[in-house]
């Protein structure tokens, strides 16, 4: 029964969701893959819209692969899929800025607003 009690290790399965995120606290046997051990959660199971083939994994925000022997204490965090690819949210923050004023617009109206007020100043 010792022998059994050491072979044990414990682990953590995560997973994050917009509104919450689930941290689940495991104990899996010496040599555990990270699939066996997501699979060992049941997080599959209570989320079934959750598919590992449209996700990546990793070990303490390291990408990683399935079949990665994990050690005591890891923590194997589950990536849902990006929504939005970054470069292409850049260029449409960029496009949309265009349209509004820059930096230096402002600051020259700052600067034509401070003259204005200075030369009504000097008048008085």
């Amino acid at each position: 029964m010792t022998e059994e009690i050491s072979d044990l290790m414990t682990v953590e399965v995560a997973y994050a969701l917009p509104q919450k995120q689930v941290i689940i606290s495991i104990d899996v046997k010496t040599g555990t893959t990270a699939l066996e051990a997501i699979q060992q959660s049941q997080l599959l199971l209570a989320y079934p819209e959750l598919s590992l083939k449209n996700c990546k994994i990793g070990i303490f925000g390291k990408v990683a692969s399935f079949d990665a022997v994990l050690k005591p204490l890891d923590r194997v965090e589950i990536y849902r899929p990006l929504i939005a690819d970054a470069k292409e949210a850049r260029r449409l923050r960029v496009t949309t800025k265009k349209g509004s004023a820059t930096n230096k617009e402002v600051a020259a109206k700052r600067g034509r607003a401070a003259k204005s007020s200075q030369q009504k100043r000097q008048k008085e």
